[in-house]
């Protein structure tokens, strides 16, 4: 059955869940869930004196807010690169990295402009791998973090701040009144960009967080933020809410998952494709978790954002899967993914289908980053839940400095009937999360994607990969606070050299090590199933050698 999607989706929904969504849409009509949300209306979300929702609402209207900011922020790029400045690093964690990365996947750096790297990773070699392309004095740090003490973030400084002391070479992006403020002060750095303290990590992509790497790296952020703006209207109460666009895709998603359908499988057209590195985070760290309120059931919830799992055959899928394909109507598209699609719609799979033109990129991207965050707080409301706070993203960080603290031994090894028993009955609704803690690479990337096909195609379960410690603040939370189907599996690799944190007792590995022990601890303590593997001197040969390790245990 074809739901009735607004003009600019294409879905293909069984008959029970566009019902339920039909009926959804009406009960948002009658309870005018647009007009409050646009009013900033904490009661949306349940009581009005609920934390972390009244003071979370400023990703509403920041683009209308910032745009008088784009030609401040173009010229502010111009005075950089004027200055000799080759590289810009920005230094950030989940909600401040994500989005910065998404600019510098899609469009690179434009002619004349500095090259963007983005550095989430508490791995030495990592760290050595920024070193090794940038020039300290000929480098610009972003030091991006909203609460102003996240660990990784101010690790990463304090390194860099040792290679490059002239705080001109840096840039501050947090909340007023925060650590780094003082911080910024004390080192003279060249900027402070105080953001709106109304605004979550996850929901602050059109904020300055995202918006002053993209700018230093050439990119249009006035275009990103026409783009918003574009979205924002098509999001905005009209004479039929079922023609609006978040509201229906939000009620839309959330319904699916009321029904089982939890897997959210993200097909996406380059030059956007990174685009589900972001939304990731989004949406699993605003949905994976238990309503809190005294008369809700006590049952946890959540979406399982999907992204960059290898296209598989139809019958590798289980019936706990949506797929949305962000379609490049222009040239990115080959086919493939529509002819998947159809076959998949054919099978009973719910499938959703949103265009794009890459002939004008970054107004379109920033038309999916507010639809994304629109549709994912009407997806918190569908599901009774508050999708702004992280109640089990600050347990892993305490679990971290315990290890830290007490230098705790690492894990052991999974044996064969350990991992057999992780893997082997994993059908739906489980699904099995793959956590590296290893130098981020492209080689590593393809070696992982392997190892989840062979996984879902041997189980049909749904797969998904993430780089420690960058999940423990995105995805974190909806394995440890969502529906109880995770396994996991952890995967560690001693970087060869390691690299000390100035101030510090502990070195990056040390701190890396201590963040894969708190988190395997943090799932264990959940009754969780969670195994660790330690890869050998060769991580890719190693995963590569595990893959074939896991089809004959499962086969």
């Amino acid at each position: 059955m074809i739901s009735p999607a607004p003009e600019s989706i294409e879905a293909n929904l069984p008959p029970v869940i566009a019902g339920a969504v039909e009926a959804r849409l009406l009960t948002a009509a009658e309870d005018d869930v647009l007009g409050r949300l646009w009013k900033k209306d904490p009661t949306v979300f349940g009581p009005a004196d609920q934390p972390e929702v009244a003071n979370r609402l400023g990703w509403l209207d920041i683009a209308d807010r910032l745009k008088p900011e784009a030609a401040d922020l173009a010229a502010f790029a111009d005075e950089v690169r004027g200055d000799g400045i080759r590289d810009v690093v920005v230094l950030g964690m989940g909600g401040s990295s994500l989005a910065p990365e998404v600019f510098r996947r899609s469009f690179g750096s434009a002619e004349g402009f500095p090259a963007l790297h983005v550095l989430d990773s508490t791995d030495a070699q990592a760290v050595k791998d920024v070193e090794a392309v940038t020039d300290p004095g000929a480098t610009l740090y972003v030091v991006a973090t909203k609460s102003g003490g996240t660990i990784e973030t101010l690790s990463a400084f304090a390194h860099f701040h040792a290679l490059q002391p002239d705080g001109r070479h840096f840039v501050a992006i947090t909340d007023p009144g925060s650590k780094l403020v003082d911080l910024a002060q004390e080192h003279g750095f060249r900027r402070t960009f105080l953001n709106d303290e109304n605004i979550g990590g996850r929901y602050s992509a059109l904020s300055y967080f995202g918006l002053v790497p993209a700018a230093l790296s050439g990119v249009d952020v006035a275009a990103v933020l026409q783009g918003a703006e574009i979205a924002a209207a098509a999001c905005r109460p009209l004479d039929t809410q079922i023609g609006t666009v978040g509201l229906w895709l939000g009620a839309t998603l959330g319904e699916l998952a009321a029904h089982g359908r939890d897997k959210l499988t993200f097909l996406i057209d380059p030059p956007l494709d990174s685009w589900a590195l972001w939304v990731e985070q989004l949406v699993a760290e605003s949905t994976g978790k238990t309503n809190p309120h005294p008369d809700a059931s006590d049952k946890p919830t959540g979406i399982l954002p999907v992204a960059d799992e290898p296209l598989g055959a139809v019958e590798s899928y289980g019936a706990d899967r949506v797929f949305v394909h962000v379609r490049n109507g222009d040239e990115g598209s080959d086919g493939t993914h529509d002819a998947r699609l159809r076959e998949l719609a054919a099978a009973g799979h719910p499938t959703i289908i949103a265009h794009y033109s890459a002939a004008d990129a970054p107004t379109a991207l920033g038309q999916l980053f507010f639809t994304a965050e629109f549709a994912t707080a009407i997806a918190g409301w569908v599901l009774g839940i508050n999708p702004f706070d992280q109640p089990n993203v600050q347990e892993a960080k305490d679990n971290t400095a315990k290890a830290l603290e007490a230098r705790t031994p690492a894990q052991a090894d999974a044996h064969d009937h350990e991992l057999q028993e992780l893997l082997r009955d994993a059908g739906p609704p489980s699904y099995v999360a793959i956590m590296g803690y290893v130098a981020p690479s492209e080689a590593f990337d393809e070696a992982i994607s392997e190892l989840r096909a062979a996984i879902r195609d041997t189980t049909q379960s749904t797969t998904t990969f993430g780089y420690g410690p960058r999940f423990l603040h995105s995805t974190g939370q909806l394995h440890k606070g969502g529906p109880k189907h995770g396994r996991f599996l952890q995967l560690f690799h001693a970087a060869p050299e390691d690299v000390e944190i100035p101030g510090q007792d502990y070195s990056f590995e040390v701190l890396k090590a201590a963040q894969a022990i708190g988190d395997l601890e943090t799932l264990r303590s959940h009754g969780l199933p969670a195994e660790r593997i330690t890869l050998g001197d060769d991580p890719v040969a190693a995963v590569r050698h595990l893959t074939e390790r896991v089809r004959a245990l499962i086969a």
